[in-house]
Parts: C-alpha cells; sequence; structure tokens
C-alpha cells in the first residue's frame, strides 16, 4: 500500500499527503511581544524548561503565514486548492537538553491537507478561518510595502473571533524577529487505541528548512489583540508588551525532520 498519510491505496493517489520534499513560498506577518512567563512555562511539557532569564523567557512570535506550497513535480500548480493555504501560528522559546529551541504552542490553518501535513511534522494544527491583508505593487486596492503601509490579520475558530492585528510599516529591516529564528522542538503523539490514558507513539522530533530563501524584511509598529473561546487557550498568553511587527516573504523546502527521542 502506497502514500505519506491516509488513505493508504495500491496507488497512493489519494494519500491526503504528497510525498517529500514540500517546497513553500508565502508571505509571513509577525508580532513579537512579551507575555507573562509562567503562561508560557504553563504551555510547556514537563521536559522542557522555559529559557533563562536573559534569553527573554516571556517573548511570544504570533505569526500569520500566506502559503503555496507544492510537492517536487509541481503538479499543484495547476490545481491551485491544493497549492494554496493560510495559517496563523503562536511560537515561544523553550530549552531541552541544555540547548534553546522554537517551539509552536497553537495554530491554525484552513485547509486539511496542511493540517495533516503538520501533525506528521509535530504541529498542533487545527481548522480554523486566517485572514491577512496582500500588499500591492499596482492600484490603490491594498497596502503597500513602503512607511505608512497598513497590514491587518484576523484569526477565528469555532464560529469565534480569537485575534486580530495590524502592523504599521515604518522602515527595512535587518529579519523579520527573533523567536521563530531557531530549530522547531516538537512532541508527536498518537493516543493507544484502548483510550488507558497512555501513547502508541511518543517522540520529541526536531526540523528546519532547507534551501531558504528571504525577501526583504520590514518592521513597524504592531498592534494585537486576543480573545477568549471555551475551547481554546490563546487568551491565557495575552501580550503584556509589544516588542514590533514585521513582514516578509520566505521560501523554504521541508524534506524531512530528525528524531531526538523516541
Amino acid at each position: 500500500m502506497e502514500g505519506l498519510s491516509f488513505p493508504r491505496t495500491s496507488t497512493g493517489r489519494s494519500s491526503i499527503l504528497p510525498p517529500l520534499p514540500w517546497h513553500y513560498s508565502g508571505d509571513l506577518l509577525t508580532v513579537e511581544y512579551r507575555t507573562d512567563p509562567s503562561a508560557v512555562r504553563a504551555l510547556l511539557p514537563e521536559d522542557l524548561s522555559l529559557p533563562h532569564d536573559d534569553e527573554d523567557p516571556g517573548a511570544v512570535a504570533f505569526i500569520w503565514a500566506d502559503w503555496q506550497a507544492c510537492s517536487d513535480d509541481a503538479r499543484e500548480f495547476a490545481d491551485p486548492i491544493r497549492l494554496q493555504y493560510k495559517e496563523a501560528f503562536v511560537v515561544v522559546r523553550c530549552r531541552w537538553r541544555d540547548q534553546l529551541w522554537s517551539r509552536c504552542v497553537f495554530i491554525w490553518v484552513d485547509k486539511d491537507f496542511a493540517m495533516v501535513r503538520g501533525h506528521l511534522q509535530g504541529y498542533p494544527k487545527k481548522l480554523g478561518s486566517v485572514q491577512m491583508s496582500r500588499p500591492v505593487t499596482v492600484g490603490r486596492g491594498g497596502p503597500r510595502l513602503e512607511p505608512g503601509g497598513v497590514l491587518g490579520a484576523t484569526l477565528a475558530a469555532y464560529d469565534r473571533r480569537l485575534a486580530e492585528a495590524t502592523v504599521t510599516l515604518r522602515s527595512a529591516s535587518a529579519s523579520n524577529g527573533f523567536v521563530n529564528s531557531l530549530p522547531m522542538l516538537h512532541h508527536r503523539f498518537v493516543p493507544r487505541i484502548e483510550g488507558d490514558g497512555s501513547d502508541a507513539l511518543s517522540e520529541i522530533v526536531t526540523m528546519r528548512g532547507v534551501d531558504v530563501e528571504l525577501g526583504e524584511a520590514w518592521s513597524g509598529e504592531a498592534t494585537l489583540e486576543l480573545f477568549d473561546s471555551p475551547v481554546e487557550e490563546l487568551a491565557s498568553i495575552a501580550p503584556r508588551e509589544l516588542i514590533g511587527g514585521y513582514w516578509r516573504s520566505v521560501g523554504t523546502t521541508f524534506a524531512g525532520g530528525e528524531t531526538l527521542r523516541s
């Protein structure tokens, strides 16, 4: 039976995920801020620890991304519903084995293949409604990537608004932030079918993109508001202090990760 994920068939054509590698091109809007470090600690498993005091343990990056992603044969180019998706995700930092890592604690996507792909990688993806302003190069139908340009982003899930942000561009920047600049550390798990509280799969994995291309980065002033929901915990890491906002186009390839503990 062929196929990277369900459903597997004799041909593999029905699998929700194409074979690796996967190539990504997208636009990222990032708002970085500081929250209570104890709220970050509450979202980390017991085997991880907070960054040291001089490593900004309460730093958070809230990132919206508008992606196009394809497999090696690029067949998705002619079928854009399988090419395009948007996501919004929250990144903190943690320590494990005396090393500093980036870690995604919440993430929402708007396509099923993106959610399943994230589960394979260890991202805690859920379905949501993700919207972003798109910069323009002609006309007046959108913001320009120039001083004074205003970019907006929203996130909703289960019919409830969870987050909204704006970034007012000020100038070109050397980077699009620091929180999400390290290899990702993920826990992958699958509960046992017996429902006895144990896991059939329990791993710690890491990953980082290869063949990375970075477009020009912009920075500016940011706003961010998080809202409560009966089935989400995003409001638990509400901002205490805004650091700044960023915009950047990026390209990268995911060719596989590494199992650190099985």
